[in-house]
């Protein structure tokens, strides 16, 4: 599939979402780049997940009711390409999330849900991933390059926005999310790391296996990750 991109209203939109942002009530803002993002390219749909305390992904905006399930998915499975978008911190796509081998779990759950291409857009704050932009069509397609370029773009805006919002006092509950996800995320990535290399298994698999352990020992994901790092056992492991 070959996209046609309007650049003069790709301009028109961005420079609309930028004056928008300064004054606009955070979630409202955040759902017209959705709007947006509908409105200009050929997608069905568009969400946005943040990272929690425990850097996990939650549901904060999606234009319709498979978007929002979409991100419930993910969430629920802990797979999917908005998850990995978040926890490599690249742009990850999928012409067809129900056939797509990478995520089995989130493959049986969306077959028949009206969610088929998928594109996730890392979300950044201080260059710290803290999020997905997450775009859908409802048939299989491909993501031509175009469209990666302008849509990355539009994961900017959501990034200026909530930059804004912290730097404003604005973020509302947001904020203490956002920040612990800044505040831990290293540390996790270290861990991750620490785990990738002792148990010679991917990244994914990794971050996994840390959000697991903070899970079971209830206990949120950046202490966990510490206490890794200073101790090289996780919760309920012996020395």
């Amino acid at each position: 599939m070959t996209a046609s991109i309007d650049a003069q209203a790709l301009a028109a939109s961005l420079k609309r979402l930028e004056q928008d942002s300064a004054d606009a009530v955070l979630v409202q803002s955040l759902q017209r780049v959705m709007d947006a993002c509908t409105q200009l390219f050929s997608i069905d749909g568009a969400g946005l997940m943040l990272a929690d305390e425990n850097n996990v992904l939650r549901y904060v905006v999606a234009i319709d009711g498979p978007g929002r399930l979409l991100e419930t998915a993910q969430i629920e499975t802990g797979e999917g390409p908005c998850v990995d978008t978040f926890v490599t911190d690249e742009l990850v796509m999928t012409d067809d999330v129900v056939n797509d081998p990478r995520w089995p779990a989130l493959q049986e759950y969306m077959a028949g849900r009206g969610v088929r291409a998928v594109l996730g857009v890392p979300i950044h704050l201080s260059g710290i991933p803290v999020g997905s932009l997450d775009l859908y069509r409802s048939t299989p397609a491909d993501w031509d390059p175009s469209e990666q370029e302008a849509l990355t773009r539009y994961g900017g805006i959501v990034e200026a926005m909530l930059a804004a919002a912290l730097s404003a006092q604005k973020a509302g509950e947001l904020a203490e999310q956002l920040n612990y996800a800044l505040d831990y995320r290293v540390p996790i990535e270290r861990g991750v790391g620490y785990l990738m290399a002792r148990d010679k298994i991917s990244h994914s698999e990794a971050f996994a296996v840390l959000r697991a352990a903070a899970r079971n020992s209830r206990r949120k994901i950046g202490d966990v990750a510490v206490g890794l790092l200073e101790s090289v056992t996780l919760p309920g492991e012996r020395a």
